[in-house]
């Protein structure tokens, strides 16, 4: 995985979205009629600068965790906004503008010399820990150090282990000398230094792991009980598993703040709650969010789009996500292609769709780069009338691994959310017409990643064939979207990882190629080619191109979808009076 130009990180970002999912409320059950549909797509929905009020949100399960270097979902990174300060981040921008990176602890975007392998940043003077503690360079460095250990940390991102000239190093709590791969010449100043290329650096400085971390106050993995805030806003009450509350942050100094206008008195956030109670308490005002960012479900769909008042609270973006499932070639007989080839030809991907709510919740996939991803373009290696599957394909490739009266073996999903449970059993049913009989188990979705589905030989003792799962790019590019989902070399036998199981030498040289490709034609072809090469293998089977209808609190302000996080972006809400 190597880049000589895989885009110029900052001024082509905001051309290649053209919008993300996003996460609504409700306005205590007052809709602002058909002509507020998508009012907060593409412009700002309730703009004002009016400080005070509460935000309450709900998350149907848990985080990863709070702890920014061990969490992956975008509404983590999205909200971490709120206590943390990486060095970059996504301008607060509605629609394409919020794919631009901007400076935040840094003073401007990266500086790169030779040839791409060293990157320089200043970062601002002035800005404190939450303990009053001035932020310096070395506690970037030391938050960058600390989340190298995917024992600790298995859930956030490996960009940083793949790139840094590591040279052995593994982490601060493991190891006595020092990461020469980051230097800190003085206080305001840091320095990478990659073992290969990579132009699009600017990237990785925006990841959550960059925000500083005081090594006096680092209590490794219980460091999620409370992360120290640089951000507007301090952690107050914190019960792990059930909720937490946001405060403000009294050493925040919003003249070292070009991002945030820090408007709410406070958030609360509640854990676990069930997801259709989340959306009858959205449209009847008691709560503002969904924080996970993924719209509505089913019986309030139906509600909403049968009532116009309604409807006009809502808005409807297209996605960089797409919600698949992974076929995983470590458990038999699906380690032959054609037995994974028959799933793709049994599935019928009409009942996926309809798993998410139909059409106002995506479009059939039948390939994995979603449209807005430069280079992509449609194609059906398994194709079937209206997508409802093709039984006699199917059959024939049993047939050819030797299955020929089909095979047995275990689905998982997320328990928390309702449309994986429908996609496993709508899989559960058409996959049974062809003798593919499926157990389906649910596992927390706060470890579903780090202890099941992700954790390669939980999978693979557990048989879970077939993991329900979804993506959205961690920025809106080829390598963005692919390099943590299908390249080999980033799966991690301790877990945590996205990849569930796509394994293919041709993949990976595919994207080495396409990272050190410089013209963007080019390069987006090579996208392309790896989208078809695992489709060949029949390592994933792509469901749905996601849209989410997401409620609108009518009493919500400065509302808008960012094209950076797929979601509202946290940082510029407020509330009226």
């Amino acid at each position: 995985m190597q880049s000589k130009r895989i885009l110029a990180a900052v001024a082509v970002a905001a051309t290649l979205a053209t919008g993300l999912t996003a996460c609504g409320g409700s306005g205590g059950g007052q809709g602002s009629g058909a002509d507020g549909f998508n009012a907060a797509v593409g412009k700002v929905f309730n703009p004002s600068d009016a400080k005070g009020g509460t935000i309450r949100m709900a998350n149907s399960g848990d985080w990863d965790s709070l702890d920014p270097a061990d969490s992956y979902y975008s509404y983590e990174w999205d909200f971490a906004r709120l206590f943390g300060r990486s060095l970059l981040t996504f301008a607060a921008a509605p629609g394409q503008g919020g794919a631009k990176l901007t400076p935040d602890l840094a003073t401007g975007l990266g500086t790169p010399s030779d040839g791409d392998k060293t990157w320089t940043y200043h970062i601002r003077t002035g800005v404190k820990f939450e303990d009053g503690v001035t932020v310096t360079s070395k506690d970037v460095k030391y938050a960058v150090e600390r989340s190298l250990d995917k024992t600790v940390f298995p859930d956030g991102p490996t960009y940083f282990n793949d790139y840094l000239d590591l040279n052995g190093y593994t982490s601060p709590y493991k190891d006595k000398g020092d990461l020469k791969a980051i230097e800190t010449p003085d206080d305001t100043t840091i320095v990478f230094h990659l073992a290969k290329p990579f132009a699009s650096f600017d990237y990785f400085a925006m990841l959550p792991s960059t925000m500083p971390v005081e090594q006096a106050k680092d209590t490794g993995s219980d460091y999620k009980k409370h992360v120290l805030s640089t951000g507007p806003y301090k952690f107050g009450d914190n019960t792990l598993g059930k909720g937490f509350t946001l405060v403000r942050n009294d050493q925040w100094d919003p003249k070292t703040d070009p991002i945030r206008k820090a408007l709410p008195d406070k958030f609360e956030v509640s854990l676990n709650v069930n997801a259709d109670d989340i959306d009858q308490r959205l449209m009847a005002g008691d709560l503002e969010f969904d924080v996970t960012g993924v719209g509505v479900q089913a019986a309030a769909q139906g509600r909403i789009l049968a009532d116009q008042r309604l409807k006009g609270s809502t808005d409807n973006p297209a996605s960089a996500r797409l919600w698949y499932t992974a076929i995983n070639g470590d458990v038999a007989p699906l380690d032959n292609v054609h037995c994974r080839k028959a799933v793709e030809y049994a599935a019928d991907r009409t009942s996926y769709q309809q798993a998410y709510g139909g059409s106002i919740g995506g479009d059939i996939a039948t390939n994995l780069l979603p449209p807005v991803i430069p280079g992509a373009k449609a194609f059906d290696p398994y194709p079937s009338a209206n997508h409802t599957g093709d039984e006699a394909k199917a059959k024939q490739e049993l047939q050819a691994c030797n299955q020929p009266n089909g095979f047995s073996t275990n689905i998982s999903y997320r328990a928390e959310r309702p449309r994986e449970k429908a996609t496993a059993e709508a899989l559960q049913q058409s996959l049974a017409k062809v003798g593919i009989k499926l157990t389906i188990k649910p596992f927390p979705q706060g470890d579903y990643g780090k202890l099941y589905a992700g954790k390669p030989d939980y999978a693979k003792n557990n048989s879970l064939g077939l993991m329900v799962f979804g993506w959205q790019a961690d920025w809106p590019e080829g390598f963005g979207y692919f390099s943590q989902i299908v390249d080999s070399r980033v799966i991690r036998a301790s877990g945590g990882n996205s990849n569930l199981g796509v394994k293919d030498p041709q993949v990976d040289q595919l994207l080495d190629k396409a990272s050190i490709t410089e013209d963007a034609t080019a390069r987006e072809q090579l996208w392309g080619q790896v989208d078809q090469r695992v489709m060949d293998d029949a390592f994933i089977l792509p469901g749905v191109v996601a849209k989410s209808l997401l409620y609108r609190p009518a009493k919500a302000t400065n509302v808008f979808v960012s094209d950076g996080y797929g979601m509202y972006d946290y940082a510029a809400l407020g509330m009226k009076q």
